[in-house]
């Protein structure tokens, strides 16, 4: 702060010859420094890819459509097909949600994702090619999203898949309804335009042939997924009354649906057997779902569950099968309620008959929707089991050298975005390591990012309340009419609104507020972008903190 200079009256100090209060550093009476810090969000730390969701955000804030694509892909890419399907738990993390409702972030991921798809935005190429070969084997989600990482880095990627289309279980588990085919395909395109050999029909199914790829290549990807469906003793599929859900979801994809009969029964309250429930209702008979869970512990997402019953699917919840009776117009289902509680692990839980409370279900067909298991038979003697999965680190390494794994076959998390964030994951590992065994300087790895910005950081009165944006979904008498897509997507000004509902936690979107409260004027716009803190002058009174939007700012103590 400057003043005029003048003659120094007697009895004034001699420093204000400067006309300047520069000289006094006023810094120095504080206890704790303001800080401007770039911070996790609590929904970036929830996303199962690691995705950069208040940054993407922001551009779709600004109008920038390509520019949120192309930061979403960096982590995924299947942005259009995640905003369709993904449990989203970052909207769970939502600091949004304490305030009054959580963002649409997977409505909105649709949205970029959906643009994308209609404006044909492509991939780069990679910057350069690199000579290590990688075999990535299953080409579901995981296997996908692999490839796709590793390409963007120039490895040569070659990706066998024992079918005779690429998606794993986006294709043949779950329904059009929820993933339109031409989403599905146009965004798998776009991944093997980068370069991606793709090898169809080719299983790896023993020992002798994982081997052979180690031999031959320089890392090899393991995601086979989990094909193997798990029975229930009083309940063992025939082929004809009783069928398991997979294989008929499979079998409806490939445009062969098995005939069911009037009346049908699906067992399972996952989303495999809302998938099957939905999928028989279309081909127009009545359809009950026995699960074990009562409708508040279903693992199933709450939309599917309702979307289901709104088509007219009966639920009998917190209910288990007893026994099987075969009668003359098809079966009798012996059922009994039950209590139902969580273990501490997924597929874990303890279930109480409930005395007295027998029913019966009649049904033509049954479809068995419990879940399934991997086929570990490929590895054995070569990659360490760990129970029923490969046993695999966060990265996806296993204990043989060389060989990566993820998705079902190595993990109990089973959605399709934490299979394509373990591709990920992997990818980056194998990356790092053929870089480093080329003689490369890798750096020091990539540290703990440190705790989410909390809601209290957020100068909420800055934000006005505004409602979620509702996507539409289409009427229940038209969904089981054609099979048509029922999630619809966000309008434009639906998308640009809900964008602009995001807080950016710990995304600074440069208002200046920092500046303009500060009383000591200690805090001003670096150069390269974000805002420095005078050490001189800042007091440490908290009023930057306490008026910043995103929870860019924050008190740290400082020690003398």
């Amino acid at each position: 702060m400057s003043i005029a200079p003048s003659a120094t009256p007697a009895g004034v100090a001699p420093t204000w010859t400067t006309g300047s209060t520069e000289v006094f550093k006023t810094g120095t009476w504080r206890a704790s420094l303001a800080r401007h810090v770039h911070a996790p969000s609590p929904c970036h730390q929830a996303c199962p890819v690691g995705g950069d969701i208040a940054e993407w955000i922001g551009h779709a804030r600004a109008g920038d459509w390509r520019g949120a694509w192309e930061v979403l892909t960096r982590h995924n890419p299947f942005p259009a097909i995640a905003g369709r399907i993904c449990h989203h738990p970052c909207e769970t993390a939502c600091n949004r949600k304490g305030y009054d409702e959580a963002v649409s972030i997977c409505k909105l991921e649709r949205a970029a994702g959906d643009r994308a798809l209609a404006q044909r935005w492509g991939f780069a190429p990679p910057a350069a090619e690199r000579a290590g070969r990688v075999a990535v084997v299953g080409g579901g989600p995981a296997g996908l999203s692999a490839a796709f990482q590793l390409r963007r880095r120039g490895w040569q990627v070659t990706l066998f898949e024992s079918s005779a289309a690429l998606g794993g279980l986006m294709r043949h588990g779950i329904p059009s309804y929820r993933l339109a085919r031409e989403v599905l395909d146009a965004e798998i395109a776009r991944i093997v335009a980068l370069g991606v050999d793709v090898k169809l029909g080719a299983a790896v199914d023993s020992p002798q042939a994982l081997a052979a790829l180690r031999e031959s290549h320089d890392a090899v990807f393991v995601a086979t997924g989990a094909a193997r469906p798990k029975r229930l003793p009083q309940l063992a599929p025939d082929g004809v009354r009783v069928l398991d859900g997979a294989a008929y979801l499979a079998a409806c994809s490939a445009g062969a649906s098995p005939a069911l009969g009037p009346r049908v029964i699906v067992i399972g309250g996952g989303g495999a057997a809302m998938d099957a429930a939905r999928r028989a209702r279309r081909a127009g008979p009545p359809v009950t779902v026995l699960a074990l869970e009562t409708r508040g512990q279903m693992p199933a997402q709450r939309e599917e569950l309702d979307e289901a019953l709104e088509e007219g699917i009966t639920l009998a919840d917190g209910a288990m099968l007893q026994r099987l009776e075969p009668a003359p117009d098809g079966l009798r289902l012996h059922c009994t309620r039950v209590r139902f509680e969580r273990g501490d692990a997924p597929g874990r839980f303890r279930v109480e008959a409930v005395e007295g409370s027998g029913f019966a279900i009649a049904a033509d067909a049954g479809l068995v929707s419990i879940g399934a298991d991997a086929d570990l038979t490929p590895f054995d003697g070569v990659v360490a089991a760990d129970g029923a999965l490969l046993a695999a680190g966060r990265d996806g390494a296993t204990g043989a050298d060389g060989v990566w794994a993820g998705g079902d076959v190595a993990s109990m998390a089973r959605f399709v975005t934490e299979a394509v964030g373990m591709g990920k994951r992997a990818a980056l590992s194998i990356d790092r390591r053929l870089r480093a065994d080329a003689g490369e300087d890798l750096g020091a790895a990539a540290g703990d990012e440190g705790a989410p910005v909390p809601l209290a950081s957020i100068a909420t009165w800055y934000h006005g309340h505004a409602a979620r944006a509702a996507a539409p979904t289409l009427a229940p008498e038209l969904r089981l009419r054609d099979g048509a897509e029922v999630q619809l997507g966000l309008e434009v000004e639906q998308a640009l609104a809900e964008a602009v509902r995001c807080f950016s936690c710990g995304s600074c979107t440069a208002c200046d507020n920092c500046v303009t409260v500060c009383p000591d004027l200690a805090v001003s716009r670096a150069p390269g972008g974000g805002y420095l803190v005078s050490l001189d002058y800042c007091k440490g009174c908290g009023l930057c903190v306490r008026e910043c939007p995103t929870g860019s700012m924050r008190m740290e103590e400082e020690a003398r």
